[in-house]
């Protein structure tokens, strides 16, 4: 269960790193809630899926996955550069995560 937590922990980061970019610098109401509730959310699954994971495991995957999502809704969804380097470095971004995951035990 630690690791669905940690997971979803990951994609509700990268819910609000956009919900953030749209509420233009918490501006906009609907997007400004949006933001305060799935980070209140991330962070609770993230406390709770440490309870029973390492804290460098936990923390890394789920700044990793917030990387890594975050960029990619930033190309696919809001249309932003993209370029070999840069999917070079989120390659190595998410070769992290796994490696972090096979090397702690379950």
């Amino acid at each position: 269960m630690a690791w669905v937590s940690l997971f979803l922990a990951g994609l509700f980061e990268v819910v609000w790193a956009f919900t953030m970019k749209q509420s233009h610098g918490l501006t906009r109401l609907v997007p400004s809630v949006i933001t305060l509730v799935t980070m209140f959310a991330s962070f609770g699954l993230l406390a709770y899926s440490m309870r029973m994971l390492p804290l460098g495991t936990a923390y890394t995957i789920w700044t990793g996955i917030g990387a890594v999502g975050s960029f990619a809704v930033g190309i696919l969804v809001l249309g932003e550069h993209v370029s070999a380097m840069r999917l070079f470095a989120a390659a190595l971004i998410f070769s992290g995560i796994v490696l972090m995951k096979v090397s702690t035990p379950s």
